[in-house]
């Protein structure tokens, strides 16, 4: 039975309460990754492009692709995972959004820089290779970059009008 000492079964109000809480946020977090996923497939596309076809500088082939990538990710992120909420001044949303990717973009060419220049002057042959910089850039870079994105956009960028409410859990310590 629920509640008893060894039970695995759960309390299924208590999954539909955090569903009722968080629902909302789970559906932003899957909207936000789906246009951060092809945001960051057209990323690692053109950076590849350009450093592996025409040849540019890695760290500043990284900040062109990411500009790009920004504003397809603008795009998606105003018009699909927060279109429900209230529109400010478009110019204002897109000036704090690209301060704010600036910042992601500011983190994940600091993980990259720091291999290839930093452990690349001690191992070249490691840090110094385009498998490196797209470790230390895609994947350490921008996971810390997307965290602070998310947190970002959601709290300045497409804010919410007004607070949004939370139910009053009242508990009655007489109840049996």
């Amino acid at each position: 039975m629920i509640g008893e000492p060894g039970s695995r079964q759960t309390d299924p109000g208590l999954f539909r309460s955090l569903l009722d809480r968080f629902g909302h946020l789970v559906r932003e977090l899957s909207k936000f990754a789906t246009v951060g996923g092809v945001a960051f497939l057209v990323d690692l596309a053109i950076f590849n492009y350009l450093t592996l076809a025409l040849g540019v500088e890695p760290v500043t082939a990284r900040v062109i692709s990411t500009v790009i990538a920004a504003t397809v990710a603008f795009l998606g992120n105003r018009f699909w995972t927060w279109r429900h909420r209230q529109r400010s001044n478009p110019a204002r949303e897109y000036a704090l959004f690209f301060l704010f990717n600036g910042v992601g973009l500011a983190i994940a060419v600091s993980c990259m820089a720091l291999s290839r220049y930093g452990l690349g002057s001690v191992w070249p042959e490691i840090f110094r290779t385009p498998l490196a910089d797209n470790i230390s850039g895609y994947i350490v870079g921008t996971g810390l970059g997307t965290l602070f994105r998310f947190w970002s956009y959601r709290r300045f960028v497409f804010p919410e009008a007004g607070t949004p409410s939370v139910p009053e859990v009242t508990h009655d310590r007489h109840a049996a």
